[in-house]
């Protein structure tokens, strides 16, 4: 098992973490575009069917065509932990051959948001000051690591879940044999 978890969450870990290191260093330091959030949680999308894929796998060709709930969901999250790790460390190499200030320029963004709507005054400059709070935060790798971590590890608990869930049923996708 461990293997597979290894294996399937490489392959997710680098199907996530080399688009990441890609479009950082491309960006220059800049926030991403308006789509690229969208954009970003579709790479992982992609990246986590490995997920499903390796269920599925292991269930047809390992246990037979039947595979109970919980193993599927750890295996789930086993490749999950993996790929998020690829994906902090590609993050964290952009970060560091770059040089990005990107918590310096997401503040930045967010505080021009928010003169454009039209916030001024005292509601400014406390925004200001939470946005100079992230920053100094954003500084610190023990801040920073997890911050990273949660931005795909939810997403790889769900597929987790749901491929875990689906896969259990011996009649979804069943095997086929020759």
């Amino acid at each position: 098992m461990f293997n597979k978890i290894l294996k399937y969450g490489v392959v997710a870990g680098l199907i996530v973490g080399v688009p990441l290191f890609g479009m950082a260093v491309s960006m220059q330091g800049k926030p991403p575009p308006s789509y690229g959030v969208v954009l970003g949680y579709l790479i992982m999308l992609v990246a986590l069917s490995a997920v499903f894929l390796a269920i599925k796998r292991h269930r047809d060709v390992d246990c037979g065509g039947v595979i109970r709930f919980w193993p599927a969901f750890g295996l789930g999250l086993g490749i999950s932990f993996v790929a998020s790790v690829f994906y902090v460390v590609a993050w964290e190499a952009a970060l560091a051959v770059t040089g990005m200030d990107f918590a310096g320029e997401y503040a930045k963004l967010l505080v021009e948001q928010q003169k454009a709507q039209g916030v001024s005054g005292e509601a400014l400059d406390r925004f200001v000051a939470d946005m100079a709070k992230f920053q100094a935060q954003y500084a610190d790798p023990l801040f920073r690591v997890p911050m990273t971590l949660v931005e795909i590890f939810p997403v790889g608990l769900l597929v987790s879940l749901v491929s875990a869930g689906l896969l259990r049923n011996s009649r979804f996708m069943p095997v086929r044999r020759n």
